[in-house]
């Protein structure tokens, strides 16, 4: 039953995972699992898989027989053909997947060059379109397996170049670019505003170009990063770029949209004990989320924890978006009880209408960019997993437009322009209590 649910956990996993197949060298330590997924990768008909391995050495416990070298070995599995291979499996228990007609058999170690040499290295063409996973699989109960494995996994454009990208993610280098190009531009812009209405410059829109500066720079790291796995396998060090700009781009988003949802420096030039919490709990956990981004994107599925860093990551991402939902929460009701009292329904009513139109696009914002884009990712055919990323580069920049628009600096904000006439229907609305979230 456990190898089961392993191998059933592992296939799941293979679903959900998707991974950039650039050239891997990876090292297996005395290993027990029965399914060890490598890669996942989108193929064209013109697709090459090629492994070597070394260094290997198999051991087994005591009670159990020497295994036999036909019972390790690599192979794909299609997406279509996953299905099969789970009704082999649950049909019976001691079914070896290497024993199935469903997958594409690579090799076994019954190949491996004879001790002490233990090396196998060879090529595959992959003539049969289709996105694949690459499994390591021990059909030998009680055996534990060492080895070296080096993975290169790549198409072969018209003019016999490498693309070491999946076929749905070849069109990234492109993507990244435009968008860089319209954050450097958005932030351009928002200099200029600034420039023009300096006394309505307050700190928050500092911090708010700081964030436009930062995700541009992300987006570079990210095309340069995307374009160089594509052309040599291998990121060059603009992964480290990469991932250290995420990390200041999404520490300063979680914080601006916290100070924005509190009214900090556009309505009051300070934060209370219950506001500094939620940034002292985002932004620890931000950290945390990002270590757990870096070590699913850098070391990927083959590592025994891989699953709970993505459970890791989920669950602090979960717990976050939540957390900045408060400031804003107390903000409106904050606005709302001083409205009963300080006689300036009409600002108030405007103030209220405010927050409760970010509040709105906050939510709809990460609602968008956890689940659609999820739903999009999943559901979208091989050959179409850019689009998913399309669909949250273009939902994260009209957030952006949307927030910089109602909190922009001008001298006469339209949400606080009103006629003296304005304010008794304010003061009826204020009245209301369906004026609530």
């Amino acid at each position: 039953m456990a190898k089961t649910a392993a191998i059933l956990l592992l296939f799941l996993l293979s679903i959900l995972s998707s991974t950039t197949a650039e050239i891997k060298t990876l090292t297996i330590k005395s290993d027990a699992r029965p399914m060890i997924l490598f890669e996942k990768f989108g193929f064209t008909h013109t697709g090459h898989v090629t492994i070597s391995v070394s260094s290997v050495s198999v051991s087994s416990s005591a009670n159990a027989p020497n295994p036999s070298p036909s019972r390790l070995g690599f192979f794909l599995l299609s997406e279509e053909s996953l299905l099969q291979v789970l009704l082999e499996i649950q049909q019976n228990p001691h079914f070896c997947v290497l024993d199935s007609h469903y997958i594409q058999h690579l090799f076994t170690f019954s190949d491996l060059s004879p001790p002490p040499l233990s090396r196998f290295n060879r090529s595959y063409p992959v003539s049969s379109p289709n996105e694949y996973s690459l499994f390591f699989s021990n059909c030998a109960p009680e055996t534990r397996v060492s080895m070296g494995v080096r993975t290169e996994i790549y198409n072969l454009d018209r003019d016999d170049s490498k693309d070491y990208l999946s076929a749905g993610q070849t069109q990234l280098p492109s993507l990244y670019t435009i968008f860089s190009v319209l954050y450097l531009a958005f932030l351009g812009y928002w200099v200029f505003v600034c420039y023009t209405n300096k006394r309505s410059v307050h700190r928050i829109h500092l911090l708010m170009a700081g964030l436009l500066l930062f995700k541009a720079l992300n987006l570079i790291c990210a095309a340069e990063d995307k374009h160089y796995v594509k052309v040599t396998g291998t990121p060059h060090g603009w992964d480290v770029l990469f991932y250290i700009f995420q990390f200041i781009r999404v520490i300063l988003l979680f914080t601006v949209i916290v100070l924005i949802g509190t009214g900090w420096s556009f309505l009051k030039p300070f934060l209370q004990e219950r506001e500094k919490k939620v940034l002292m709990i985002v932004i620890p956990l931000q950290v945390l989320a990002n270590i757990a981004s870096v070590v699913i994107g850098e070391t990927g599925p083959f590592i025994k924890d891989w699953a709970t860093w993505n459970q890791v990551f989920l669950l602090v991402d979960i717990i976050c978006c939540c957390a900045i939902i408060f400031p804003i929460v107390w903000s409106i009701r904050s606005l709302r009880e001083t409205s009963k009292t300080d006689g300036k329904a009409a600002r108030n009513l405007a103030k209220l209408t405010l927050f409760r139109q970010f509040y709105i696009v906050v939510i709809g914002y990460l609602y968008f960019t956890r689940i659609v884009v999820f739903a999009l990712r999943t559901i979208a055919a091989y050959k179409y997993q850019w689009v998913s990323n399309a669909a949250e580069e273009t939902a994260s920049l009209a957030f952006y437009l949307m927030i910089f628009y109602m909190f922009r600096p001008v001298e006469k904000n339209e949400y606080f322009i009103f006629e003296e006439e304005d304010e008794e229907a304010a003061e009826l609305a204020l009245r209301d209590e369906d004026f609530e979230l």
